[in-house]
Order: C-alpha cells, then structure tokens, then sequence
C-alpha cells in the first residue's frame, strides 16, 4: 500500500522535536532519539531536541526522571514534531500542546504520532478527513471516537502529506527509518538500519503482528532461501506460480506462508524489494531510467516510474537528483 509522501528535500540541518510527558515510556522517548540522535553520529544533519509538556521533573513509567527539559516553545522552530505515545487514551491532551501542534503544521512543519501519539494528533484535528493509524489493540476506540478519520488497524504507519501516524512499539522504528529514507536516502537509511539492527525497510503497509507465526524449521529455511534468490534475480519476470514451482508449494499454500511469516502479500514484497533495489541504482550508479527499470525488473521505463511515484511519492529523476552521491 503506498504512502502519500512529500518530495524529498535537499540534504540540511532540520530540527526534530521530541515531545516528552509525565509518564512516558523510556522505549517510546528513545525510538526518535536513537533515529534523529546517535544514530546518525558523526555527522547528523538533524538537531534534536526532547520538550515536555509537563514541568520538571518529568517522571517516566520505569520510574526515574527526566530534568532541565525546555518546553512547548521549543516546536515554535521544529522542521519535524514527533509525539512519541500518549500516557492515556482516555486523558485528553492539554490544550498547549495542541495549539502547538496545530501551530507547528500551520507553519510546514512535518507531524508525526507513534503509536498512542496518533490519537494526540487526532484531538489536535490534524487527522480530520485523511487516514491514520495507531497500536491495534486502540484501534476500534480510535474509530469510534474520530468518525472523521479513516483508520487502518493492520498497517505499520501511515503517511498523509505532512502527517505521518504509526501502530505501536517497533513500528515506530519503521516510521522514523522511513523518514529518514525520504530525507538522507536509501543509502544512509540502510546504514542506520544495520547500525540499529533493524530490517532496512518495511512498507507501511504491512501488517502490524503477524498472526500465526510458522515454525523456522518449517517454512522459515525455505521461504528465506526463496526471498534471497528473488532478491539476486530482481531483474527477471516473476509471478506467483513461478515463485510457488520454485518455493516447491502450490500458490495457495505460498501465499498463506509468506503472510504468515512476513506479514505481506508475495507482491506486494516483491514489489517493495524492487522499489529499493531501484533506489539504490539511482544513488549509485550512472544509469538511464531505462536501464534502471530493467535491472530492477519493472519491464519498462514507463511502469517503472508510475510503480516508484506510487510507492516513494516522487518520480525516479527526482530522487536520484536528490540522493545521488549523498
């Protein structure tokens, strides 16, 4: 499922604010700090900063404290908001924040909500008419308190514009690599990845837990022998029943394994690898777009670069303009 993303930007120093609260979970405070902070050492281009809505001292759920914390001001000059969770779905937040947050988006700034941080986003009426997502076990609430917002329970995050919105826990690591794919590029995306060791990229699409996961010795070994095969023959035509003869399964049983292992449709990840092996082109090598659709095995120059606008949200000139050499 493909994202509305804005066109990536130049590579420069941006502003993330991070917005802490009394009682915070210290897994949701790192997730944007570990990303936009030391992860990106030695030469982050982001300058982060962790506020609080709350005065001093801010008490987190493990139970020490957080001091000398600035405060809401601090989103006045932020290129990009991030509410990491929220410590209460029934607590509305305080009106200072959403006037921030309100504020913020006014002026072009990049909103986004982890996990319980959507439904913060959502009373702010930043969600209003557009989609969101937040941790599925708040879903149906989400729902039914904002009739206004389309929400998709089964997906990691979801990317509207300016506003971006995440399920729970680990998705907020997809959320954030994912921006700083679209900001820094697949490149250094990836680097973080494997610093962080985290998968280098999921669709947002994906769904959030897989439901009956199956046993490594008995599909995991094939369907990963599999995927890495496909992975080095990206440039070839594949189809399900190719995939299943060279799996060994019948379609059914291949597409009810792959979801059950991956949480995705066996298209759907091929068409996800392909869109990252063709970023990867684009910011290494001095190819035509023609030559760049057949290695990655798009077929043709034009379906290449309608599947790259639908998934990346700009066309493959633009973001090899943007991320070549980077």
């Amino acid at each position: 499922m493909p994202s509305t993303s804005p066109a990536p930007v130049q590579t420069q120093r941006r502003r993330v604010a991070i917005v802490a609260f009394d009682g915070i979970s210290p897994f949701h405070l790192s997730v944007p700090c570990v990303v936009f902070g030391e992860g990106l050492a030695p030469d982050n281009p982001f300058d982060l900063v962790v506020c609080s809505v709350d005065p001093a001292p801010v008490r987190t759920s493990a139970g020490f404290a957080l001091t000398a914390l600035p405060s809401l001001r601090a989103l006045q000059k932020a290129d990009v908001v991030i509410v990491p969770s929220w410590r209460n779905v029934n607590e509305r937040p305080p009106e200072p924040l959403l006037r921030a947050l309100r504020a913020a988006h006014a002026r072009g700034a990049l909103i986004v909500g982890l996990c319980l941080g959507s439904h913060v986003l959502a009373e702010a009426g930043l969600l209003a008419g557009g989609r969101a997502t937040t941790h599925w076990e708040y879903a149906p609430l989400f729902a039914q308190r904002f009739a206004d917002i389309k929400v998709e329970p089964d997906v990691l995050y979801v990317q509207e514009g300016r506003i971006l919105t995440s399920a729970g826990t680990a998705a907020g690591l997809d959320a954030c690599l994912h921006l700083v794919r679209q900001q820094l590029g697949g490149e250094r995306a990836n680097q973080l990845a494997r610093r962080l060791v985290i998968p280098p990229h999921r669709e947002g699409g994906q769904a959030q837990f897989i439901q009956q996961p199956m046993p490594k010795a008995r599909t995991g070994t094939r369907l990963g022998r599999l995927m890495d095969a496909v992975r080095a023959r990206l440039h070839e035509q594949h189809s399900l029943d190719s995939l299943a003869q060279e799996a060994g399964l019948n379609r059914r049983t291949l597409t009810r394994q792959f979801k059950a292992l991956t949480g995705s449709s066996v298209q759907a990840w091929l068409q996800a690898e392909r869109v990252q092996f063709a970023q990867r082109l684009l910011e290494r090598e001095p190819l035509s777009i023609e030559q760049v659709a057949e290695r990655s095995g798009f077929g043709s120059a034009e379906a290449f670069r309608l599947q790259f606008r639908q998934s990346v949200g700009v066309s493959p000139s633009q973001w090899r303009k943007t991320f070549a050499g980077a």
